[in-house]
């Protein structure tokens, strides 16, 4: 064996050992229940074809807060959530809409337009405090209503979906 073919076959051996390029990682297995699906043109999963977040999951994931009013509450409202885009971001949406469904099966779809930074939020959080289903929770699309005045349209408040529990990439 010549010292280049020594040399190949080590390159070789040593070209094992490196780590392959990772694929791309699934999201985390919820560890608690279940509050949104996502399902559809996405790249994330982490049950079966859809990606599942429970509340913590939420949390984590670079939540905001805006101040706006709303034509539901009095008053300015303090609304805690995470960005469209970055939940887009988390779980690798591919598609130009979102269906976004309600626990009562209210239906609306979301253009990709409003995944932009500084638009809409998915809220777990209305004035610090955690929001039932009776108050339009756990789960609230809220836009920043009061920042543009394209945000104060029947067009964006039907977007304004309350009890969303289920997306669906499109």
């Amino acid at each position: 064996m010549t010292l280049l073919s020594r040399t190949l076959q080590a390159a070789a051996c040593l070209a094992l050992l490196l780590p392959l390029p990772l694929a791309a990682q699934d999201l985390p297995v919820p560890a608690g229940e279940p509050v949104l699906t996502v399902s559809g043109a996405i790249g994330q999963t982490n049950a079966g074809d859809t990606a599942v977040f429970d509340m913590a999951m939420l949390e984590g994931m670079e939540p905001v807060t805006i101040e706006t009013s709303t034509i539901w509450t009095e008053g300015v409202q303090s609304f805690t959530g995470v960005p469209l885009h970055v939940l887009m971001e988390a779980v690798g949406a591919t598609g130009e809409v979102l269906s976004a469904k309600a626990i009562n099966d209210y239906a609306v779809d979301i253009p990709i337009a409003d995944w932009s930074e500084g638009g809409a939020i998915v809220a777990f959080l209305n004035n610090g405090e955690p929001m039932s289903t009776r108050d339009k929770g756990p789960l609230w699309v809220v836009y920043p209503y009061d920042s543009r005045t394209e945000y104060q349209s029947e067009v964006i408040y039907s977007r304004s979906i309350w009890q969303l529990d289920r997306i669906t990439v499109k």
